[in-house]
């Protein structure tokens, strides 16, 4: 029988080969065992970084947009809405060509005189080789994201896609080569990183009102089960059946786009590592059973892999940590939780609270609460409060995002997230899958920047308002 001193060193050897196996000892930079997973080797760089990218002003920003679904009808108004100090819209392009057409006369309503696309698989190529075309906006499935992009990049068009940008490392690799190689914008349509609470919050951060950052909370819980199975959702089930093929955290930029920006990812800090755990899945089984006979998954006996929640945790270069969760199955409220700790500050979300190092030992009382909300709001949401009382979206987030992107175009200044955001918030999907299918290993992030991330560079939302 062995001593309790030879089994602590049994334990000891086993756990560090056990280090060293994932790629986490000191001397080691890769996962050895995933090596041979496009995307987590960094290719040779074809272009030049286009980190903090600028481009001549275009005083009238001509926007071109796929798809006209959920998403995309809203954003036509809002592009719309800019029109004709700003941007105008000159093609919309569907699948579904009529709704394409129904954009076209309600463009007209506004002045602008836009040209319809579809009706074929590939009609958004042909809108997209257009020359009175500036910027190309992306409202589709996701799996249409980095085909789009990285076409309308090489067509010479500025590009902004929905979230998420990509849904593999090869794909987060293609859009970050194409940026580089033809030095267009390609900027991921995050627009929670635009909310007033968010922003709020990022401004006290910078003000360092939360002292040194430790740690933050994320999540996408959204219940979305019904919407998933209902025949007049998302076109042809396709969200539906990303939910049967993969199991990770398979939304995660809500959540976590806010935080990167708190805790300074890519600019001075990067996420190093991921673990991530789901649970089992129940909620939608258990719903796909109860469908009327005639709905197209009513007799559905194959395998789904999400589980219902997922939880991940991430650790930066700089040792902070950030707990991410993605639930859109289950009967809880939505929820994006939103926690921020730092040496001095902590804040909370749904409902937003705040407790501050030297005010006790609870959130703070109303008054206090509102002194900091007053102080520490962020000038963007008083400098357009009256255009977003008229075009909303989300509670005015989605009209901050959109006259960020056309402002930017306008002034010839570099975009308020880049290409590298968008890759390295989006590959949390792969990961996660690779560390939940290996057993919940760790595994580490690639570096979309190719060491640039170590530059400090401020953020553009924080001083070009």
């Amino acid at each position: 029988m062995k001593s309790n001193k030879e089994r602590r060193s049994f334990l000891k050897k086993g756990l560090l080969g056990s280090i060293g196996l994932y790629g986490f000892s000191k001397k080691e930079a890769v996962n050895p065992e995933f090596e041979e997973i496009p995307g987590f080797k960094t290719p040779p760089a074809t272009g030049k970084s286009v980190i903090g990218l600028k481009v001549a002003p275009i005083k009238q920003v001509r926007v071109a947009l796929i798809g006209i679904g959920a998403r995309g009808s809203g954003h036509v108004m809002q592009f719309a809405s800019l029109f004709p100090e700003k941007a105008v819209v000159t093609a919309v392009c569907d699948i579904q060509l009529d709704r394409a057409e129904k954009a076209v006369e309600k463009l007209k309503q506004k002045g602008q005189n836009a040209t319809a696309f579809g009706g074929k698989i590939d009609s958004w190529k042909e809108m997209v080789k257009r020359d009175d075309i500036d910027l190309v906006v992306i409202a589709t499935p996701w799996r249409d994201h980095v085909p789009m992009a990285v076409y309308a990049m090489k067509q010479g068009k500025h590009v902004v896609v929905e979230v998420p940008a990509a849904l593999t490392l090869d794909e987060c690799w293609q859009l970050v080569n194409t940026a580089e190689e033809t030095q267009r914008n390609c900027m991921m349509m995050e627009n929670v990183c635009y909310g007033d609470e968010e922003l709020w919050l990022l401004n006290m951060v910078q003000n360092e009102v939360f002292g040194t950052l430790t740690y933050a909370e994320a999540a996408y819980i959204h219940n979305l089960n019904s919407y998933l199975l209902d025949t007049k959702g998302y076109y042809d089930f396709w969200r539906l059946k990303e939910n049967i093929a993969h199991d990770g955290n398979l939304y995660p930029m809500h959540g976590l786009g806010p935080v990167a920006q708190y805790l300074n990812i890519l600019r001075g800090d990067r996420f190093d590592h991921i673990v991530s755990m789901s649970s089992l899945e129940a909620s939608l089984s258990e719903s796909i059973k109860k469908l009327p006979a005639d709905h197209p998954y009513a007799n559905f006996k194959g395998t789904i892999h999400k589980g219902d929640m997922n939880t991940s945790l991430i650790k930066t270069h700089q040792g902070r940590m950030i707990t991410l969760k993605h639930d859109v199955v289950s009967p809880r409220a939505y929820d994006r939780i939103n926690a921020l700790g730092g040496t001095h500050a902590y804040h909370q979300g749904y409902p937003s609270r705040l407790s501050i190092i030297d005010k006790g030992h609870d959130y703070l009382k109303e008054a206090d609460y509102n002194e900091y909300k007053s102080k520490y709001k962020h000038p963007i949401w008083d400098k357009l409060k009256k255009e977003i009382e008229v075009n909303g979206g989300h509670g005015g987030m989605d009209f901050v995002l959109i006259y960020r992107i056309i402002d930017s175009l306008n002034n010839g200044r570099p975009m308020d997230m880049d290409v590298y955001d968008a890759a390295t918030w989006s590959s949390v999907i792969p990961l996660s899958e690779v560390s939940v299918s290996k057993g919940n290993v760790p595994v580490k992030f690639p570096d979309f920047t190719r060491g640039r991330w170590k530059e400090s560079r401020d953020l553009s939302i924080m001083k070009n308002i």
